[in-house]
């Protein structure tokens, strides 16, 4: 058996509320999704078009390539079904695996329990059929498995992917409570913004929701920052389809981008570490950053353009009270000195959004890991409406 001549089931999984522009970037690259829920889409495809996938798309998580579905009451039916694949096959002797698991089974207490009955189960396969076995351990540099099993329902992957996909790669210095990059590019393509006029983000922390900016706008791809995935430790995978990808990854780049984009912080520090991760994205030249409050930051005149705020949520009751007047200025700063351009403002604390003091146009719902959060959109007239 060679997985990469096999067609399956695939599913690319993202983070809750993000599988709407997920599916987007997914039938833009040619794919036709069969099932979109909250934490993915569903597709049909063979192990190439994973690595397709792999290296193209900005929200996704993880590409799983299904190898097997079976009912499994226990652990030890679990075990027979998994005994039954031909791991020699997928994995190479030399090849180091792991293997991770999404379990709800009252015979099981613990994933941990579940992942050594099928690391068990490679293990003696192997012992059988080759007298030796792989190594494995927790690491996701090699091949890597995940079980899904629900109940008595159960289902094996190849997680092509390994280390989750939602970093993007160029982002060494965090910052403070930064955006996972998945998540900034979702919020990118959730927004009125047409990469031709000007994106300005205040307040703009580490930088990713700007680098992401840059990156959509130069048609920068998230697989030109990264060299190892799962796909490429398994049997049967071949170098000059990754390589073909990469090219064309390559060729799509923009080097000049048509628009302004302008990042920037009150804090120093902050507008440092935005162009450190800027300049390993290969965009610093495409930034425009200043140090200075939000309330003082460029607005090119006559862009309309996207105004683009990610201000911090307040944890404590002191930072709440003093996040009012934060939020309130946010509104006036919109009001006032940004007409004609499509406000946005990205928030976890919805009571601190009504200081805003603007009608939103449009709430669309996220989650920053499990905060419930909102991005707020305000058309910002530049006349009356009714001329506009």
């Amino acid at each position: 058996m060679n997985v990469f001549s096999l067609k399956s089931r695939i599913i690319v999984t993202c983070s809750n509320r993000l599988s709407p522009f997920l599916q987007k970037e997914i039938i833009e690259l040619g794919f036709t999704p069969v099932r979109v829920f909250k934490t993915g889409v569903e597709l049909f495809g063979d192990m190439n078009d994973c690595i397709v996938l792999n290296l193209h798309l900005r929200c996704a998580s993880q590409i799983l390539f299904s190898l097997k579905t079976f009912n499994a009451y226990t652990a030890t039916d679990l075990y027979n079904s998994l005994l039954e694949i031909e791991w020699e096959n997928i994995i190479p002797n030399d090849e180091y695996f792991s293997v991770t698991s999404n379990v709800s089974n009252e015979t099981i207490t613990n994933n941990l329990f579940a992942n050594v009955k099928v690391k068990d189960a490679i293990a003696d396969r192997f012992r059988e059929k080759k007298g030796e076995r792989p190594n494995s351990g927790s690491e996701l540099t090699g091949v890597v498995i995940h079980l899904y099993w629900k109940e008595s329902s159960a289902e094996l992957f190849l997680d092509t992917s390994g280390e989750t996909l939602s970093k993007h790669g160029y982002r060494k210095i965090p910052g403070k409570a930064p955006m996972l990059e998945s998540l900034a590019a979702a919020n990118l393509l959730a927004v009125e913004w047409n990469q031709q006029t000007a994106f300005i983000n205040p307040m703009c922390g580490s930088g990713t929701i700007a680098i992401e900016a840059a990156l959509l706008a130069s048609k920068r791809k998230p697989g030109l920052y990264r060299n190892n995935y799962s796909f490429m430790h398994v049997i049967g995978y071949d170098e000059k389809v990754y390589e073909q990808q990469l090219h064309l990854l390559e060729s799509m780049v923009i080097d000049s981008i048509p628009c302004k984009i302008i990042a920037s912080d009150i804090s120093e520090d902050a507008v440092n570490i935005a162009k450190v991760n800027a300049g390993i994205a290969g965009v610093e030249e495409m930034i425009q950053f200043e140090c200075c409050d939000f309330a003082a930051t460029t607005i090119p005149e006559n862009e309309n353009g996207v105004i683009y705020f990610n201000p911090e949520y307040g944890d404590r009751l002191g930072d709440e009270i003093e996040l009012e007047e934060t939020y309130a200025r946010m509104g006036d700063f919109l009001k006032q000195q940004c007409k004609g351009y499509m406000g946005y403002i990205f928030t976890g604390n919805l009571e601190l959004a009504k200081k805003i003091g603007l009608k939103p146009k449009r709430r669309i719902e996220f989650y920053t890991g499990k905060i419930d959060c909102r991005l707020f959109e305000y058309e910002l007239y530049a006349g009356s409406r009714e001329k506009k």
